[in-house]
């Protein structure tokens, strides 16, 4: 983070971004995120060629529900840090403004680029739950059903799981959805939503398995 400031920040300036910065992380560590945004807009002014500054102002913007802002610090820190790792919350905050096409070019785009495992699980998650919301619950499906229910699968693949157990349902494949949630209730019992679910899946009844 020092390293960063000093390199992209002009000399007289380095001190005030940093000190701002480290602010916001603590901020941003705190949920205290309308606290931190302030903080990482000041910072900016000082150092807008810092991606570390406008990737956390992108992600607190985004915890405050400013979708147009988030999106445009989190395509400057991909244009700045050629990284991926935030395209899912890009699509996300899409999502949330309406803008179907730029959703479906957005996660083509990831398709393309790629992403670490958590980052693509993720990007399926925000796709697929965008397709159910269209009313598309076999292209949901196809984006987030798993191959198999591993014991051992990571909190990101059970999140694609979750999705999934809700195109399952969408489908009438409640059986499929009450194996996938049993799985997610037996790792992560936890899991924001997974009592819902658990309600959706008992009120469908028996179906297909």
């Amino acid at each position: 983070m020092r390293e960063e400031i000093h390199r992209v920040t002009k000399k007289d300036r380095r001190a005030a971004a940093l000190q701002l910065l480290s602010g916001a992380v603590d901020s941003y560590g705190d949920e205290a995120f309308p606290a931190a945004r302030r903080k990482l807009m000041e910072a900016k002014q000082l150092s807008p060629r810092s991606s570390t500054i406008r990737e956390l102002l992108g992600l607190s913007s985004y915890r405050c529900r400013k979708w147009d802002e988030a999106l445009a610090e989190l395509r400057a820190f991909r244009r700045l840090a050629g990284d991926t790792t935030h395209m899912p919350v890009e699509m996300d905050s899409l999502r949330a403004l309406k803008r179907d096409r730029d959703v479906e070019t957005t996660w083509e785009r990831f398709v393309e680029l790629g992403g670490d495992r958590p980052t693509e699980a993720e990007a399926r998650v925000v796709y697929a739950s965008y397709l159910l919301d269209r009313g598309r619950a076999p292209d949901a499906w196809a984006i987030a059903g798993p191959d198999r229910l591993a014991e051992d699968a990571q909190p990101y693949e059970r999140r694609c799981w979750f999705v999934a157990a809700r195109a399952a349902l969408a489908m009438g494949e409640t059986c499929v959805a009450a194996r996938l949630t049993e799985a997610i209730r037996r790792a992560d019992p936890e899991m924001p939503g997974l009592e819902d679910l658990i309600e959706e899946v008992e009120e469908a009844g028996p179906g297909p398995s």
